[in-house]
């Protein structure tokens, strides 16, 4: 979340207002819902009326009535330039706006897409529809009731799950389970009222403070202007296997689970 937030409060800030005056599919078979043609027709002279998320996806809403849901997945990115800058083989769109700028958008793997969809419908959209509610909008309250639905699962990736919590990935996960003192095996039936808080507060901790530092850029994740974000100094567990822990000197464990990779520390959580 703290990433894709980044992004969609600089599009609001940028290019809110601009029309597109020209686009260009770079790919025979595009990121999109559409054929280029079709995609460039219904999305040249539009104006970018306002940058919304949902969990993971941004949403940038056009004059035309529909809108263009964004998902960058691992390895996107959307870049704001002046045209001068050198394309490369891995831009695929580009919108030119009215000011001067185009909008790129680059995506190493091609696991990100563009689709333009009615605004009206965006919450018919599966992608959409399936979310659970967004980790910053939660009552400590609300978050206990969800936990009591699952009954049983391991804690860590039951947090990356978007469909019980929009806006936890693997960082933040590690690092809530961290700031809570709770292993990322625990099973949920496991928990005691105290760490449901505590973890509940590590949410509430940690996402703002990794968004007023831009995100983490372990990957690839660059803002719209091509910087990376400034929290990974601030990471405690992730990515840091073998390393001593702040809190008490022990090593950070590193895990599979889940299919994804898991850090903590064996001392602190327990």
């Amino acid at each position: 979340m703290p990433e894709v937030e980044t992004i969609r409060r600089e599009l609001d800030e940028t290019v809110k207002g601009k029309k597109i005056v020209g686009v260009d599919v770079r790919l025979a078979k595009p990121l999109t819902n559409a054929t280029a043609e079709e995609f460039e027709e219904r999305v040249k002279g539009a104006k970018i009326e306002g940058a919304k998320r949902r969990a993971k996806l941004i949403i940038l809403e056009l004059s035309t009535g529909e809108s263009l849901l964004i998902h960058l997945k691992l390895t996107g990115r959307l870049l704001y330039v002046e045209p001068r800058e050198p394309l490369d083989a891995h831009t695929h769109i580009v919108f030119h706006l009215d000011d001067g700028h185009q909008l790129r958008l680059w995506d190493l793997r091609r696991f990100g897409y563009i689709k333009l969809v009615p605004s009206g419908r965006l919450e018919e959209m599966p992608e959409l529809a399936e979310f659970g509610p967004e980790a910053l909008e939660m009552t400590l309250g609300e978050f206990k009731n969800l936990l009591v639905t699952k009954k049983r699962g391991k804690v860590k990736p039951l947090l990356m799950e978007q469909k019980f919590i929009s806006g936890l990935g693997n960082i933040y996960s590690d690092e809530v389970l961290h700031y809570a003192g709770v292993q990322p095996t625990r099973d949920v039936s496991t928990l005691m009222e105290q760490e449901k808080e505590l973890i509940y507060e590590g949410i509430q901790t940690i996402l703002p403070a990794a968004l007023k530092h831009r995100g983490s850029s372990v990957d690839l994740y660059v803002d719209i202007y091509g910087r990376q974000g400034q929290y990974v100094p601030h990471l405690q567990v992730y990515g840091r296997e073998g390393e001593s822990c702040y809190r008490c000197g022990a090593s950070i464990k590193r895990i599979r689970l889940g299919g994804r990779s898991a850090h903590f520390c064996p001392n602190c959580q327990r």
